[in-house]
């Protein structure tokens, strides 16, 4: 028997998934780190979510560790090399998210166009604002994809319903996939000088982190609307405080940050700002499908089989 703990919430159909293994199943959540570094200690399997930094030090205590699942798609609060070099296994649930964070990215793209949000609470406090919280229509206009995986392709698809054009940029994607997906595929520059909107779905690496710095950001269209559901950090922060400031970006939808949980930040003080905390897979048939495949992922690797698409693989 096997000793899995997990460190963030994960669905019932996942942990029944791992009990029904025979492996015991300590949950803990909220752990400080330290508390972390002492229950890791006789874990063979540990399963996060984003909330949980996995760093050297934590791979390091876990002694019996043979398995790290994340419970989503984003693995970079995981250190991959320490645990590469500890041996330890590393799997996530890349398709289980993808559906709810592309419904997200619609929802926001939506809100952000029509003032959604800021009407809503002008009303709450009492202020009939109709002709301040004038929108705009996104039929006809351009929106520009970074990254064109499966996330972004639903979203590809789901604007092209509201008839809005479609340019994409991924050095992994191919010109005649994208067009297959109704899409332009061009450089970053070109895409950020022709977009009416832009939406990022890339992961983040050492060179996706700030991929949109202050250069791409002044080659941009003037008023352009930004969308951020895939990590924090893609937009450097405060080159989009200041664009937003300038105008240069008309407004943003900002669904990840560069320090989560954020409490307190500029670009909650701009009004043509839409943000949510980190919402993207927060839906009841995202949190099953990931929980049943991390479980399944983790039995595979405690089981002694080869678990498919291991971000580190067994040796």
């Amino acid at each position: 028997m096997s000793r899995v703990l997990v460190a963030e919430r994960i669905s019932e159909e996942g942990l029944n998934a791992l009990s029904a293994s025979g492996h015991e199943v300590d949950v803990r959540l909220g752990m400080t780190q330290e508390e972390l570094l002492s229950a890791v200690e006789r874990a063979d399997a540990l399963i996060v979510r984003s909330g949980t930094r996995v760093d050297a030090e934590v791979l390091a205590a876990g002694k019996h560790l043979r398995v790290v699942g994340r419970a989503g798609v984003g693995v970079d609060n995981i250190d991959l090399d320490a645990a590469q070099a500890e041996e330890v296994v590393v799997v996530n649930t890349p398709r289980a998210n993808v559906l709810s964070a592309a419904e997200h990215t619609i929802a926001l793209l939506l809100a952000l166009a029509r003032n959604i949000p800021q009407a809503h609470a002008a009303l709450a406090e009492g202020r009939w604002e109709r002709s301040r919280w004038e929108g705009v229509e996104i039929s006809g206009k351009t929106l520009g994809i970074v990254g064109f995986g499966q996330v972004g392709r639903l979203v590809g698809v789901r604007a092209a319903v509201f008839g809005m054009n479609l340019l994409a940029c991924d050095p992994y994607v191919q010109a005649e996939v994208a067009a297959k997906h109704g899409a332009e595929m061009t450089s970053l520059s070109d895409l950020m000088a022709r977009s009416d909107f832009i939406t990022l779905h890339a992961a983040k690496t050492p060179e996706t982190t700030g991929l949109i710095n202050a250069e791409l950001m002044t080659s941009a269209k003037r008023g352009v609307f930004i969308i951020n559901v895939a990590r924090g950090g893609l937009v450097t922060e405060g080159v989009l405080v200041e664009a937003l400031r300038s105008g240069q970006v008309g407004g943003a939808a900002l669904d990840v940050f560069e320090e989560e949980p954020l409490v307190h930040s500029p670009l909650l003080e701009f009004p043509q700002v839409v943000a949510t905390p980190h919402l993207g897979a927060s839906t009841r048939e995202a949190q099953v499908r990931a929980g049943a495949s991390v479980a399944a992922a983790v039995n595979d690797v405690l089981s002694g089989a080869t678990p498919s698409g291991a971000v580190v693989p067994l040796k």
